[in-house]
Formats: structure tokens, C-alpha cells, sequence
């Protein structure tokens, strides 16, 4: 067998010999593992990104922020930083022996001779502000701890002792914790006689969580006292890397930073250095003996585009896949993707639109800032739209600045199969509250039950109407507006191996509602109209079914279903009438 000299060979490790379809001693897949040293000594399967560390270092920028999806291995690169630069790890470089950046002398001499400062907002997900507030002074607390060498040194003075042990405390004012990590540079400056390369991971954590948690305002203003401290004030830094999922807009996080190099996933820089390209990719299915697989494993998890690069494929599922050799939704299921789900639930009938035609497999153009401001996610759809690209869920196939609004427009896709999974399952989570009952009405509607379509409709609406409607004082129309879009992409949910389910399309003279066309030749299609009762005096649900009926009629919704070959009598026609979250359902 031919080892790849690369990764250093330990024969402790266990190989994974029972399981049959992989090769004979391929390296171990380690899951979860984000200590730099413990992936590489332990001969745990790792795609060398070590150039990182010179395309970084050769940037010369003062501040770098840098943010991919999750589990893109953002933690795994700044252990990997820290390592090498860290004077904690000098006469160490044997981590780093047979990675491309050690086959330069001058980085070989650079390794081990910098004070690094490494934090992690990771575990700051409270939900209210005193609690947030706790656990990041905790976390300097944890940080000053490790380094309490400092405080016995002759490099402090009385007054610094006494601001260290001021930190060191849970009731630490503000001024102290937002000054934290300059002081903190300041004396390993003193005491190592070099400046301090610091590095935040996951440094927009706490801000995901205040948001959903409605302290937003709170933490911003503790935030960005820190962040001036520590990256714009600070003569004891020599570089600093930050890293997170979204951009926050700088008017509210990073108005007095101005020495900030922000890459994004439509930067150019540092396109291959997170996450895995094909080539590398397809490298490990051969290792593992899976190259029969490699269609399988690009539908699901590549489309990631960064930058200039293409085809990057999710790390944390290849390497799922790797260790069991099956290819299901990995990522998707790492953490909550409440956010996500909150906003397109609670988001406009357009915006449900929109995600109706992704989940369908379309693309659609929107101008839009990578900045994402939080405020404005319940405003209108730009922002939820930027954080979803931010996050993963989203790719950008072009991006071009339109010369007449004089922003950036993107053409953008769901990025894979997985991230289609995931929607899917956040939409059937809706009615999660209501899900037997939102079942019995699709078995009702398949078998043109319109009695049982008629009760357990009525369950159904009563259950979700509050939460698809985010409006302080909603209108008649505004409710079943929000509703039945969140309805629509309930159908595409359960029904999309039978159905292509559509809804505001052009048909005959005008637009449908909903138009369910079958995928299989011979089964039952159906055309389905809302409305809205109660804004004319005396109107009843019986007079807007009626209605929706013959606005069916009329405008010949049932055309795009002929001109597809279904004949008249396989299309169905329903009215559903509304007022408030009561339902009447009417055929036609």
C-alpha cells in the first residue's frame, strides 16, 4: 500500500477494516474533530488547505473577515493559524511536515513565533441579552485565565493587576469586558516583545441569537465597543483574522472600522480555501474506494460557488459520506435553521413565490447587498435574501452590477440537492402543530372528499394563520394571502413525487391560484382559487366560493392543463372562500 506521505502515519489509530467497502487501510474519517494537530497526527482524512496561511499572510491585511457557511471549516482554519503561528507552538512544526506550506523555508521559519490571541463566540447562543452578556464576559473571563502568567509578571503594573483581576470577575462592568481583549493584546505584547495576531471565530453567533431573541440593539452596542477596542484602536495587533457566516452591515457593527478586508462568498480571495473542490473530492471517493459514486455525491453536495470558483462541495457531508458510505442530508441537520425557516414562513406571499419556484428547481435575479442588516430581515425580501446566500442555502450563478439601480443583481439557485431536503423539511415542520390534520385534508383532496376536505381544512387554517402572518394589524386580505402561499409550498412539500405544484402562473386569461398537474399520465389534476369575503356588506363564504368558480370558468385556468394532453374530465376545480380563518370549500 502506498501511504500518502502527506499525513502522517500513526499505527494506533484503528482503520476501519470491518467495513467492507472501504480500502484497505484508507485514513480514518475523523467526525467533528477541529483541533488542527489531533486531525493531522492521528492520520485522520484532511484535504491540505495550509496555503491559506500564505495567501493570508502575503495579503498584508490588518483585518480579515472572512465568512462562509457552517461547517465550511472556519474553526479548523483558525486552530490551524494558531498552531502555526503561535509562540505556544513553537519548536512544534512537525504538525505541519509534509503540507504544502512547509516546503517553504521562510514560512518553516515563520511557524511558532507570534503571541496569538484566539477566541470563540461559538457557544454565545442565550436567549436574552443579560445571559449573552454573561457568557461572552465568560468567555474573556476563560480567555485571561489561560493567559494568568501575564499577571504575575513584571510586565503589568499594580494598575494592570488590578484591571486583570476586574476582568476575572462575573459582576465586570462594561467598560472592562469591551476593553478586554486590547488589554489583553496589550500585555502578551509587552511580555513577548511582538505584536499580537488575534483571531474570532464565529464572531457573528451572538447576533444570529439576538436577533431571533429580540435583543438586537443590546448587543450591537456591547459588540461594537468591543470590536473598535480590539481591531480599530489597537496598537499591539499585528493582523487579525475574524470569521463568520454573514457580513454584518458595517453602519451597525463596524461603523469605526476602516481597516477591514471583508471577503465574502462572491470575493475572490481565498475561493479554494474553504470547503472542498471537485478534483479533491473525487481524490477521496477514490481513496475510499467510492469512485462509482461520484455523480451521486455531486448532485447532492456541490454547487457552492465562491468567488470565481465552482464546483465546492460541502466538507462536513463528503466527509458523513466517507465514514458511512451512504449519501443522505448531513449539513442541513448540524444545526437550527430556525432563522431561516422564521423568515420564509413569516415572509410575503412574493417572497413564497419566489421559494416555490427554488424548490422547483428555477433561478431568479434580485438585486441585493451582502451586507446583512438584521433590522430590515422583516421589512422586505433583499435581506432575507442576502442571508440566505450568506449561509449556503443559496448560490449565486451571476453577479453584475446594474448600471441603472446602481447596486449589485444576482441570478441565484438553491445550491443542491441537500439544501432542496432541508427546505422541504423546515416547510412540512410549519404544521408540525397541525400535521395530522394537514394530511387528512391532502387524502381528502386526492379522493375528492369535500366534506373531510371542508373539517379538516378548518383545523388546519386555525393553527396556521397567526403564524404565517408576521403584520401588527393584519388585513382581512393580507391573512389568507400570507396563508395560502404557505399552503402552496405545504402541497409542494407532500405532494412534489406526484404533482408539479404551481401557483400565480398564467393560464387561459389570467392567473391562477394553485394548479396541481399530475407527473403521472392518467391521475386526477386540480385548479384551485382563493377568496377573501367580508369587505362588501352581507357577503357570505358561499358567495366567494361561488366567486372562485367563476373566475375559474372565466378566465380558462383548466388551458395550460389541455394543452398538456389532460383531458377535461381528470381536472377538478375547487373554491376555497375565506373569512378570517374560517373555510368553505366549494367544487366546481
Amino acid at each position: 500500500m502506498e501511504w500518502n506521505k502527506s499525513i502522517p502515519w500513526n499505527k494506533s489509530i484503528p482503520q476501519n477494516k470491518d467495513i467492507p467497502w472501504k480500502k484497505d487501510n484508507p485514513r480514518t474519517v475523523g467526525i467533528g474533530i477541529q483541533d488542527f494537530a489531533k486531525v493531522v497526527t492521528n492520520n485522520c482524512f484532511y484535504v491540505d488547505k495550509t496555503d491559506f496561511i500564505r495567501e493570508w499572510w502575503e495579503s498584508r491585511d490588518d483585518v480579515t473577515l472572512i465568512t462562509r457557511p457552517r461547517r465550511f471549516g472556519k474553526t479548523l482554519t483558525m486552530s490551524m493559524l494558531e498552531q502555526f503561528f503561535s509562540v505556544a507552538y513553537a519548536g512544534k512544526g512537525e504538525i505541519f511536515e509534509g503540507l504544502s506550506i512547509w516546503k517553504d523555508e521562510a514560512y518553516r521559519a515563520l511557524q511558532g513565533t507570534y503571541p496569538v490571541l484566539s477566541v470563540s463566540f461559538a457557544r454565545v447562543k442565550e436567549a436574552n441579552f443579560p445571559d449573552a452578556r454573561a457568557m461572552l464576559c465568560d468567555i474573556l473571563r476563560s480567555l485571561y485565565s489561560s493567559h494568568y502568567y501575564l499577571r504575575s509578571s513584571e510586565v503589568l503594573s499594580d494598575l494592570d493587576r488590578e484591571y486583570f483581576d476586574r476582568v476575572m470577575k462575573p459582576e465586570v462592568n462594561n467598560a472592562d469586558a469591551t476593553s478586554a481583549l486590547y488589554h489583553l493584546s496589550e500585555y502578551m505584547c509587552r511580555y513577548y516583545g511582538k505584536k499580537v495576531i488575534i483571531l474570532l471565530d464565529e464572531y457573528d453567533t451572538p447576533m444570529h441569537e439576538a436577533y431571533v431573541g429580540g435583543y438586537w440593539d443590546e448587543l450591537v452596542t456591547f459588540s461594537r465597543s468591543l470590536f473598535n477596542a480590539t481591531f480599530k484602536t489597537n496598537p499591539f495587533m499585528e493582523r487579525a483574522v475574524m470569521t463568520g457566516i454573514t457580513r454584518v452591515s458595517r453602519e451597525s457593527m463596524f461603523s469605526d472600522l476602516n481597516n477591514l478586508k471583508v471577503v465574502t462568498v462572491t470575493s475572490g480571495e481565498y475561493g479554494d480555501c474553504f470547503g472542498f473542490t471537485e478534483a479533491e473530492v473525487f481524490a477521496a471517493l477514490d481513496e475510499f474506494g467510492l469512485s462509482d459514486r461520484r455523480e451521486e455525491v455531486k448532485q447532492w453536495y456541490d454547487g457552492f460557488v465562491f468567488g470565481n470558483h465552482t464546483d465546492i462541495y460541502n466538507p462536513w457531508s463528503i466527509i458523513n459520506f466517507l465514514d458511512t458510505g451512504s449519501a443522505r442530508a448531513y449539513w442541513v441537520n448540524t444545526s437550527s435553521n430556525s432563522l431561516a425557516g422564521k423568515l420564509i414562513r413569516e415572509g410575503s406571499p412574493k417572497l413564497k413565490t419566489v421559494m416555490e419556484g427554488l424548490l422547483q428547481g428555477r433561478t431568479f435575479r434580485t438585486l441585493l447587498d451582502e451586507q446583512v442588516v438584521f433590522s430590515e430581515l422583516n421589512q422586505g425580501e433583499e435581506a432575507v435574501w442576502s442571508l440566505l446566500l450568506a449561509s449556503g442555502y443559496l448560490k449565486a450563478l451571476k453577479a453584475e452590477f446594474n448600471t441603472e439601480c446602481l447596486q449589485m443583481e444576482y441570478e441565484l439557485k438553491l445550491t443542491n440537492l441537500e439544501v432542496r431536503i432541508m427546505f422541504l423539511h423546515i416547510i412540512r415542520g410549519w404544521f408540525g402543530g397541525c400535521r395530522a390534520e394537514h394530511n387528512a385534508f391532502l387524502k381528502a383532496l386526492l379522493s375528492d372528499d369535500l366534506e373531510g376536505m371542508n373539517v379538516y381544512m378548518n383545523e388546519v387554517s386555525g393553527e396556521m394563520f397567526s403564524s404565517f402572518d408576521t403584520g401588527k394589524k393584519p388585513s382581512a386580505k393580507a391573512q389568507p394571502e400570507r396563508f395560502y402561499h404557505g399552503f402552496v409550498l405545504g402541497l409542494l412539500a407532500e405532494l412534489q413525487n406526484r404533482y408539479i405544484v404551481t401557483s400565480n402562473r398564467e393560464s387561459g386569461l389570467g392567473r391562477y391560484d394553485i394548479m396541481l398537474e399530475p407527473k403521472k399520465e392518467g391521475d386526477i389534476a386540480f385548479v384551485i382559487e382563493f377568496k377573501v369575503v367580508g369587505e362588501k356588506p352581507k357577503e357570505t363564504l358561499e358567495d366567494g366560493v361561488r366567486s372562485a368558480l367563476q373566475q375559474i370558468e372565466e378566465k380558462q385556468y383548466e388551458t395550460a392543463l389541455l394543452s398538456r394532453g389532460i383531458a377535461p374530465g381528470r381536472i377538478r376545480k375547487y373554491g376555497f372562500a375565506f373569512e378570517g380563518s374560517s373555510v368553505l370549500i366549494g367544487r366546481g
